[in-house]
């Protein structure tokens, strides 16, 4: 069955059970008896025993498939508040200001060492994680958190240049070609403060997480010249603008620019000669949260691989997890073998081995701070 009938299908058992309400947003009935299971959502292995009737999920803008929050919402009976951010640094100053009831962020690597030195992050209970086995150990006991703590991961993917080849005349090989002259007006850059003067960083041949304030200063000086040949700073989806002609060159995450490329053949995914700047995300439980049962039944839940292959679908990042592949290589043969055979989301190992992960800057935190403060007021 194709995807877009399943969801038809889906909705019209919603509408039915649930009047107008039922593909409105994420929200759901607390009470399992209010609503028949949808027989489309797959039930929990193992089912987990959950108090809380609302569960309060911050996340990344383009990140799962609406499905998924709606069966979780549908097979346990709970209600899922959904809040989304563009950046890290944008979920950690909402964390670090207080009175945020979050019960589940998704920080990337480079952020978590300030998230646990600011003890915003409570360490997880192996005990109730019950799909730890599931995983690649390439994306298990990374530097950002030993022994997997705090977190387990989410997706992955890669930060690298993208390009409408049909509308320049030379296709970009590096990150330094963004200074050419013959892209001013006509580029994307991902909102994020690290990718950026990460970016900025390696195209001067300096390490992308350096702490040396002078290589800092010269990174902000770099930075501030490209500026003004920007067209527009986006996180959310940065393909837009290329599909629509707004930009003809840019930035973007690995999941953006395959649906761009499935898109529009003419947009290619470049990785730079300086090295693409890689990334994971993960699933982390805050300090405060108020709804931990509610933490555990949707990591165990999402990273199920009969739901977890979802996500293929809408966003298709690197999968750490590799039951769900398995699980797509047998149910969604077409799905899995475009998974593997794209060079975007399957990274051959040459590039993953000339990538840089982004690292905790420690002290230097500051200083990225003011520089990107001074990027966007000269926006």
């Amino acid at each position: 069955m194709t995807r877009a009938r399943s969801w038809i299908l889906f909705c019209l058992l919603l509408l039915f059970v649930h009047g107008m309400a039922g593909c409105a947003g994420v929200a759901r009935p607390a009470d399992p008896a209010a609503a028949e299971t949808d027989p489309a959502c797959p039930e929990p292995t193992p089912r987990l025993e959950v108090v809380s009737t609302e569960v309060n999920l911050f996340v990344w803008a383009q990140y799962l498939p609406q499905e998924i929050y709606d069966c979780f919402a549908e097979v346990y009976g709970i209600q899922v508040n959904l809040e989304e951010y563009s950046n890290d640094e944008e979920m950690v100053a909402k964390l670090s200001a207080g009175g945020a009831n979050y019960d589940l962020v998704v920080p990337s690597d480079y952020i978590l060492g300030l998230m646990i030195r600011r003890e915003l992050l409570q360490p997880l209970d192996p005990a109730r994680l019950h799909i730890l086995e599931q995983f690649d150990p390439a994306f298990l006991d990374q530097p950002f958190d030993p022994g997997n703590r705090y977190t387990v991961p989410s997706t992955a993917g890669t930060e690298s240049i993208f390009v409408n080849t049909a509308a320049v005349e030379t296709v970009p090989q590096s990150f330094a070609d963004f200074w050419n002259a013959d892209y001013a007006g006509r580029i994307v850059m991902l909102d994020a403060p690290r990718t950026v003067i990460g970016m900025t960083l390696l195209s001067l041949g300096y390490d992308a997480s350096t702490q040396d304030p002078a290589q800092l200063e010269e990174a902000k000086a770099r930075l501030l010249e490209l500026v003004p040949h920007i067209q527009l700073f986006d996180s959310n989806s940065p393909k837009t603008a290329l599909i629509a002609g707004d930009a003809d060159v840019g930035m973007a995450w690995s999941s953006e620019a395959e649906l761009a490329t499935q898109e529009e053949p003419a947009i290619q995914y470049i990785y730079p000669t300086e090295g693409a700047i890689r990334w994971q995300v993960n699933l982390a439980i805050p300090s405060a949260a108020a709804h931990v049962d509610g933490s555990y039944a949707f990591i165990n839940y999402l990273h199920q691989a009969d739901v977890f292959w979802r996500a293929l679908v809408d966003y298709p990042n690197t999968l750490p997890n590799r039951a769900a592949l398995e699980y797509a290589k047998i149910h969604q043969p077409d799905l899995y073998n475009r998974y593997m055979q794209s060079p975007i989301t399957n990274v051959p190992p040459a590039v993953l081995e000339k990538a840089h992960y982004l690292r905790d800057v420690g002290d230097a935190l500051p200083i990225y701070d003011k520089i990107w403060t001074e990027i966007k007021g000269g926006e």
